[in-house]
């Protein structure tokens, strides 16, 4: 047996004995802020005004993301993602440099395209499978795609669902969003190639060699399956493009791919395709989040990110959202921190979004996408190193987020 198999059965082994209730802990996580925010509700802790208005608020959020992971899991189903990622390794024709450069720009235009917990859940173990099949350590290819998910997101809305929350008040189109934030997410992803290279690859090439062994060609099951999944994915983006709504976007595309498999592969539609776990926890932490913010963490976040528009302003704001992204988690971080923010200040809310899409880099719970990665490596068997992860996520949340702010008010 393997040293990678047996590693992989040793942790699959630590999963089931960690098991309570028949429940993997995210799920009681999940169930637990699920249950802490209707307290919340139900003590008065949280007023009725205030939960109908983070309610309404997050509603189309979770149809947006119940629809967009169906539409994911099914195109992973199709084996659409394998393809790419063999062809790329192929394309590459066995040079590290250009496989490196290969795989950031999957998981950019998949962050970009679909979202980044997309590229957590379905890029991550395609990246180590190819990893294994070339025969390079997986650390550095998963660390592509763990970084490259948050500090990516930045260019469209559909890319973070803080920019989604932000879109009332950010009021641009997918296209002038772009426009405006094309500058920051090229200076994001720049830096984080920069410790992807000098932090993972650069020393994890077999032997220091320049070259690996290419793979075969990777050939799906069901071509049909693969074709239309690949489709449905260019017209959801082109759909998003276009200003159609994201939750009725991403829908249909779904609801074409549901059809596809409807028919061809009946077997693997089931219930657990629908995310409820991510669904409750978005649900759950809105509301608790909320309440805190409510007796008194809005007064120190006020103080924190200040009300300038200049520069330092801008930075403020970013840095503010990077500390409580990496405390609490992305999403409410984004929503205790909007309010802070004056209506008329856009360059300094958009500076905040960097802090809460590039800044979640350090902590595990600092976005969804960070805690679907680690589930996704636990059950592929590799183990994180938490020390090293820690220390270079603190270096790229810090020059991630700088270059991206700088970025951003010297196109402003």
């Amino acid at each position: 047996m393997s040293v990678d198999s047996q590693a992989r059965r040793e942790t699959l082994g630590r999963r089931q004995r960690n098991r309570l209730l028949g429940l993997h802990p995210l799920d009681l996580l999940a169930l637990i802020l699920l249950i802490a925010g209707a307290l919340c509700v139900a003590t008065g802790a949280l007023s009725r005004t205030e939960t109908s208005s983070i309610l309404d608020r997050i509603l189309p959020l979770l149809l947006f993301l119940g629809t967009v992971i169906i539409l994911a899991e099914l195109t992973g189903r199709a084996q659409t993602f394998d393809v790419v990622a063999t062809r790329l390794a192929i394309t590459a024709r066995g040079r590290y440099s250009v496989l490196f450069a290969l795989c950031v720009l999957m998981a950019v235009v998949t962050t970009v395209g679909l979202n980044l917990d997309t590229t957590a859940v379905l890029l991550t173990p395609i990246m180590l499978a190819m990893a294994t099949r070339i025969g390079m350590p997986l650390l550095p290819l998963a660390m592509t795609t763990a970084l490259l998910a948050n500090t990516a997101s930045l260019l469209l809305p559909v890319g973070n669902l803080t920019n989604l929350l932000a879109a009332n008040r950010v009021a641009l189109s997918p296209v002038d969003f772009a426009a405006r934030m094309a500058a920051p997410e090229a200076a994001s992803v720049a830096v984080t190639m920069a410790v992807l290279w000098v932090g993972y690859w650069r020393k994890s090439r077999r032997g220091g060699a320049d070259r690996y062994e290419l793979p075969e060609p990777f050939r799906p099951q069901d071509r049909v399956l693969c074709a239309v999944a690949g489709v449905a994915c260019v017209l959801f983006v082109v759909a998003i493009l276009l200003g159609v709504t994201l939750g009725v976007a991403s829908a249909v595309a779904a609801a074409v791919t549901v059809l596809a498999f409807a028919m061809r592969e009946r077997a693997a539609l089931r219930w657990s395709l629908l995310p409820w776990r991510l669904l409750a926890t978005v649900t759950g932490m809105f509301l608790v989040v909320q309440t805190i913010t409510v007796h008194g963490l809005g007064t120190l976040i006020t103080h924190l990110a200040g009300g300038s528009n200049s520069f330092v302003g801008q930075l403020r704001a970013a840095g503010t959202g990077t500390l409580l992204a990496n405390l609490l988690n992305n999403l409410p971080a984004y929503v205790a921190s909007e309010s802070a923010v004056p209506v008329t200040n856009h360059s300094q809310l958009l500076a905040l979004l960097i802090g809460t899409n590039a800044g979640p880099v350090i902590t595990a719970w600092a976005s969804l996408a960070t805690l679907l990665w680690y589930e996704r490596c636990a059950a592929f068997g590799l183990e994180i190193p938490k020390r090293r992860t820690l220390l270079n996520g603190a270096v790229l949340a810090v020059l991630a987020v700088s270059a991206a702010t700088a970025a951003l008010a010297l196109t402003g």
